[in-house]
């Protein structure tokens, strides 16, 4: 059976990057319409997916639905088609997240991602924390370019930090030299804080 692993990332300090994309905050004005682009596009159109991103939303992000339209961010074509999102939303009404980093398989590796995430970045107040799985090892390497280090503590909140397992596994699918890049960083006060705040994950 398979597990899920999970992996925090941290980035506690600002710098500047240059946007390469179009990047509109206004695009979508639905939950609807922005769960079609991320979990159709993206993730597929399984029956579990949508209730789990149905029930997430509603225990998440519902109560302050106005403030998660304008904290979505997304980088479109020529023809204002949305091909990427990303956002910074306060967890816990403590900390800032990344809400979600979505891109549509066919623009990845040649930059739109990039160009979104620095954008999103650009204004943010630091510290910002990811929780990602290892799966997603071309967003990690991402991550680590713009400064984002692995938290090492085993548990984050009610949840696991299976870092171990998780470097195993990039050791095998990155190369070399990204790998070799990947920091560490211990979690601070605030972040376990904010985490153990509720047994509801909100990143």
């Amino acid at each position: 059976m398979a597990r899920i692993l999970t992996t925090f990332l941290c980035n506690a300090t600002s710098q500047t990057w240059m946007p390469s994309v179009c990047c509109r905050k206004d695009f979508l004005c639905g939950f609807a319409d922005v769960t079609s682009f991320l979990y159709g596009n993206i993730c597929g159109r399984r029956a579990s997916t949508w209730i789990f991103i149905n029930h997430y939303y509603n225990k998440v992000y519902a109560l302050r639905e106005d403030e998660f339209f304008r904290r979505c961010t997304f980088a479109v074509d020529d023809n204002d088609k949305p091909v990427a999102t990303s956002g910074i939303w306060q967890s816990y009404g403590r900390i800032n997240t990344v809400l979600g980093f979505f891109i549509l398989p066919e623009y990845e590796g040649c930059g739109v991602g990039r160009g979104l995430f620095g954008e999103v970045l650009k204004n943010a107040e630091f510290p910002i924390y990811i929780h990602t799985h290892p799966i997603a090892n071309r967003a990690i390497k991402l991550y680590s370019d713009f400064g984002f280090k692995l938290i090492t503590d085993p548990v984050v909140g009610y949840r696991r930090n299976n870092l171990q397992e998780g470097l195993r596994y990039l050791k095998k699918v990155l190369p070399e030299k990204d790998f070799l890049n990947l920091q560490m960083t211990k979690a601070n006060p605030a972040l376990l804080e904010a985490a153990s705040f509720s047994e509801l994950a909100e990143f």
